[in-house]
């Protein structure tokens, strides 16, 4: 009974991998792997999945059963278990793409100022001015056109509030909790990331659906 056993191979897509131009996708490279026998393991996280071309462009998808095929024509005796991602995208770049540091000063100033007016103009539409006199007068008896003492701390507690909210000073966490800005650009990677498999999926299926009317 042991030994009719199938020997079974693991494997789990990356989400994304990062190639340059005319360089070789590897198992290894695509995916994590996991073997009863670590020799086998060690042969096919060199095992070849894709070769890019210039033709291609900068991003392609391999595809689990693309793996599975070639896995198979590999070690055919080999059960494969895959779990998560059903694709992988690779994304082919020479080097990777730096911040420019114009830009970056640029877009800083203009999400600072912006936010800046931003937080004015709101503060004018629901007459914040006249709500600091009234409260200050309450809690005083007298009224002050301009009431500092109670002015300025508001204006720090707003910059205080955004710190704790982003849960970041320059390079400094406060704990290990993901801020709101994370989370969006999280989002926006995962839904990137899926119109893309899709995009490129649908341009594969219409290729080969075109090469076999060609054949046809």
């Amino acid at each position: 009974m042991e030994a009719s056993r199938q020997a079974v191979l693991y494997l789990r897509l990356k989400k994304r991998i990062y190639i340059k131009p005319d360089q070789c996708v590897t198992l290894g490279q695509a995916a994590r792997l996991l073997a009863a026998d670590e020799e086998a393991g060690e042969r096919l996280r060199g095992l070849v999945l894709y070769e890019h071309k210039k033709a291609d462009g900068n991003r392609v998808v391999i595809d689990l059963l693309q793996i599975v095929k070639k896995i198979r024509e590999n070690q055919p005796e080999l059960a494969v278990e895959a779990y998560g991602d059903p694709q992988v995208l690779v994304m082919v770049a020479e080097k990777p793409v730096k911040p420019k540091i114009p830009v970056l000063l640029f877009s800083w100033l203009l999400l600072f100022f912006g936010s800046g007016l931003a937080i004015m103009n709101f503060h004018t539409d629901v007459s914040m001015k006249e709500v600091h006199i009234r409260i200050a007068e309450l809690i005083t008896g007298d009224r002050n056109d301009h009431p500092l003492w109670f002015q300025i701390p508001y204006s720090l507690g707003i910059g205080l509030g955004m710190v704790l909210f982003f849960n970041h000073l320059f390079r400094k966490r406060f704990n290990e909790e993901p801020n709101p800005l994370e989370v969006e650009l999280y989002m926006y990677q995962e839904n990137v990331n899926a119109y893309v498999i899709a995009d490129e999926m649908r341009k594969k299926a219409d290729y080969d659906q075109t090469k076999d009317k060609r054949n046809g």
